[in-house]
């Protein structure tokens, strides 16, 4: 009897020690992984405009000398990661999106080089003859929603800047295309997600990130005088909300209203959010959101910049969501150039700060082919990402003319 008390005894303790150790580093998690005070980035003393200069002028170099013959950039080659998409539906749709995003980054060069321009020309030939042809991939597969978004934000800057009366009505044309798109594809629960549970309407949850980059393309299309059907942006918007917490957190996506428990999994807390928060509120706040307010842009993009390492720590590597805090490498310069449309809501007078930080941390990533990536996605990785780091270098050059149109 004495030994088997002396056993229980034992037992007790080693699960009370076990019990300690997990509430001690569940503790210590919650620690590391949310501030306690938001600090302001120290202003650079060293910032140095022309490595901005330089660093933009070779990106657009990798994108002249990587564009394939038919205008589109990337392709299905395998780069490392672990993507196994749908053929041949996927890849139609990422040429198609990744394309986009290319020639709005050429978009952005102001030389008036010749190269540049013959480009844009057959991009744009490319992604038009294109349109109106853009299927899902699969039953549960839905990646044609970021060709749809991202068609329609280039297409909107294009029109803008056009000249021709006939080219401005196809561009419009092209746009209202991918409007019926969304329509089509958007969730019964109010959003996009590039998943689709099999069903001809999709019914699993939106995704909060892709709902904020689809309401930014959107937003760009009404400045043109293209509106969107005021139901599918109603219900968009109602979503996001949905999933944005009262911090500006966002949750990845959200299952059911009452889906609480998962608010609080890393994946969905500051350090988590990082690269959607960014989208979330510029989203919302072209929506008219009067909770975005300029405290908010400013407590976001103070978080991107001095704990961006959240970010940092998941960029290139291969597995979604293997690093810290569940991130995902894709979201690296996703949330930078979210950050970059942020910084156009903002005052002239709060910007340049923030615009000195994010272009050093893009120049600094550069790699030696003037190219960026974050994500090995078949070989569209560095196209897109080359894609998202010019355009945030164009919201971080203080003499741009364009910051506050790229983002009305």
């Amino acid at each position: 009897m004495k030994n088997e008390r002396m056993t229980r005894r034992g037992g007790m303790r080693a699960f009370c020690l076990l019990l300690f150790c997990f509430l001690f580093v569940e503790a210590m998690q919650e620690v590391r992984c949310e501030e306690r005070q938001i600090s302001s980035p120290e202003p650079l003393d060293r910032f140095d405009e022309r490595q901005v200069q330089d660093a933009f002028a070779k990106g657009i170099g990798f994108l002249i000398s990587s564009q394939r013959s038919d205008g589109g950039w990337g392709g299905p080659q395998w780069t490392g990661g672990v993507d196994s998409d749908p053929v041949p539906g996927s890849f139609r749709s990422f040429d198609i999106a990744v394309t986009a995003m290319c020639l709005e980054a050429l978009l952005a060069d102001d030389t008036e080089s010749p190269s540049v321009e013959k480009c844009c020309r057959l991009a744009l030939r490319f992604l038009l003859d294109r349109t109106g042809n853009i299927k899902r991939a699969g039953p549960s597969d839905l990646p044609n929603v970021w060709a749809h978004c991202y068609c329609i934000q280039t297409f909107a800057r294009l029109s803008r800047v056009s000249k021709i009366q006939a080219e401005k009505d196809e561009l419009e044309n092209a746009i209202r295309e991918h409007m019926k798109g969304l329509e089509r594809w958007q969730s019964i629960h109010g959003g996009w997600f590039y998943y689709g549970s099999g069903m001809s309407q999709p019914i699993n949850p939106s995704c909060s990130f892709v709902n904020a980059a689809v309401l930014v393309a959107l937003a760009r299309a009404r400045e043109i005088g293209v509106e969107a059907d005021s139901r599918m942006v109603r219900r968009a918007v109602e979503a996001t909300k949905l999933m944005r917490k009262p911090d500006s957190s966002f949750m990845y996506t959200m299952r059911i209203p009452t889906d609480k428990f998962r608010a609080m999994a890393l994946i969905n807390r500051p350090c988590g959010s990082l690269g959607r928060s960014q989208a979330g509120n510029v989203a919302l706040r072209l929506w008219g959101d009067q909770q975005i307010t300029d405290e908010v842009l400013r407590e976001w993009l103070d978080r991107l910049i001095t704990r961006h390492g959240w970010l940092d720590m998941g960029r290139k590597r291969p597995i979604p969501h293997e690093s810290h805090a569940a991130v995902a490498g894709y979201f690296y310069y996703f949330g930078m150039y979210y950050g970059g449309l942020c910084l156009s809501q903002l005052p002239e007078n709060q910007r340049h700060l923030y615009q000195n930080h994010l272009a050093e941390l893009i120049v600094k990533r550069q790699e030696q082919d003037g190219s960026w990536f974050d994500y090995p996605l078949y070989s569209y990785h560095k196209p897109y990402g080359t894609a998202f780091a010019l355009l945030t270098l164009e919201q971080c050059d203080t003499a741009s003319s364009v910051q506050d149109s790229c983002c009305p």
